[in-house]
């Protein structure tokens, strides 16, 4: 078994990639991940060669073991694929025991084979268990953390939508009397009331996108990176064109697919803050929405957007805080804009959630809110290196400008 662990690691491998989205040389992407499967071999060969061996007992084994569990959380394995991981470990180290004994010559008691058969099965079951568990535990904690997250995120909501809801309240009883106020107060009050209601139903419409994100990845509805572009245009380009503001995406988006409601849920959010923050002082405002992705040295490859603007950016000392719940910026140049300080918020919470992140830069010219998701897919991969990419109709190729 030692002597052919090259050839029993190379299967194992080749078997795992074929079963999820990973490229073979991505499975174990680095050379310190890559030297711990043959530790583990040798720590089966142990265990079957000395009937005193306790794998359990060989620190080296279980921390590699640890390391596997480690690194399919960081990959976004899930159970089902962790546990099929082992069961093809398993019957890699099994084949190769038939072949063993068939090829042996000299005579093998049935009651020694299966002792031996026994060993193997024990041995792999104690790397899955360590592997398993740690995984669990890592899990266990990003569960938690995104428990504490929604609780703090539920009673900040909660606390903004009851002083909206006062708001349009107060403002409906003013106007319920028909001798208050003059007619400038009663205007400014219908004003206030439409805008506290609008900015009500704008917030429950991202609580609702946010709930599809909690189904299982395989019901999530899934379409080409460049038609969750186009939609995400199409639904701001009144509110565009009202404020004077032209929406651009650029050309040559990565050909992949992505998961529909989480893409457009933040693309719309971050081109809708580009809009309302226009600079009225330039008389060629735009958006321009930007893809690419990015090749990750370990890890799975990211898919990079970036949402750019003109308009009259963020103040410097206020930058660090524009992903945090309920922040506003503040700008003289644009006055009082309507908003819940959600949006950017909304976008972080998405992305992490999907396993990737969100950020800001800026220039002296433009504003750049990027968010990143993970690709897994290795055909997403091909497509955005322009192997076996999808047409333009079937990626559904949207218009220079929309």
């Amino acid at each position: 078994m030692r002597a052919a662990r090259l050839d029993l690691i190379n299967r194992w491998l080749t078997r795992i990639s074929e079963r999820v989205a990973l490229e073979p040389n991505k499975v174990f992407p680095s050379e310190d991940l890559l030297d711990h499967v043959p530790v583990l071999v040798d720590g089966i060969a142990a265990c079957i060669e000395n009937p005193s061996m306790s794998i359990a007992a060989d620190a080296p084994v279980i921390a590699k073991a640890m390391e596997l569990g480690a690194l399919r959380h960081g990959q976004g394995f899930d159970e089902y694929q962790l546990l099929k991981e082992f069961e093809i470990l398993g019957g890699i180290m099994f084949a190769f025991l038939t072949r063993t004994v068939r090829d042996l010559d000299e005579p093998c008691d049935n009651a020694d084979l299966l002792v031996c058969a026994h060993r193997l099965f024990n041995a792999v079951t104690v790397i899955q268990q360590a592997t398993v568990t740690h995984y669990q535990e890592l899990l266990r904690a990003r569960v938690k953390e995104r428990e504490e997250r929604l609780r703090g995120f539920n009673q900040a909501l909660s606390h903004e939508m009851k002083n909206r809801l006062g708001a349009a309240i107060g403002a409906a009883e003013i106007l319920g009397e028909s001798e208050v106020g003059t007619e400038a107060e009663r205007e400014q009050m219908l004003r206030l009331l439409v805008r506290n209601l609008a900015t009500m139903r704008a917030t429950l419409d991202n609580l609702v996108e946010l709930s599809r994100l909690d189904h299982d990845a395989r019901n999530t509805r899934h379409v080409f990176l460049k038609n969750a572009v186009a939609e995400a245009a199409r639904q701001l380009r009144s509110f565009a064109e009202q404020n004077g503001v032209r929406i651009e995406i650029a050309s040559g988006l990565p050909g992949v697919e992505i998961s529909a409601a989480a893409v457009e849920l933040c693309l719309t959010n971050l081109m809708s803050n580009a809009i309302k923050y226009h600079d009225r002082s330039r008389a060629d405002r735009w958006v321009r929405i930007e893809a690419e992705m990015e090749r990750g040295a370990e890890g799975p490859n990211q898919i990079v957007v970036r949402v750019v603007d003109n308009g009259v950016g963020v103040p410097a000392a206020e930058r660090e805080r524009l992903f945090e719940r309920f922040f506003r910026a503040s700008h003289e140049e644009t006055g009082e804009i309507e908003g819940t300080g959600l949006g950017l918020s909304i976008v972080r919470s998405t992305a992490k959630a999907l396993g990737g992140r969100a950020w800001a830069e800026f220039s002296e010219t433009e504003s750049i809110f990027s968010f990143s998701i993970p690709s897994r897919r290795a055909a997403d991969a091909r497509a955005a290196d322009g192997r076996a990419a999808p047409t333009a109709e079937a990626a559904g190729e949207p218009p220079r400008d929309a």
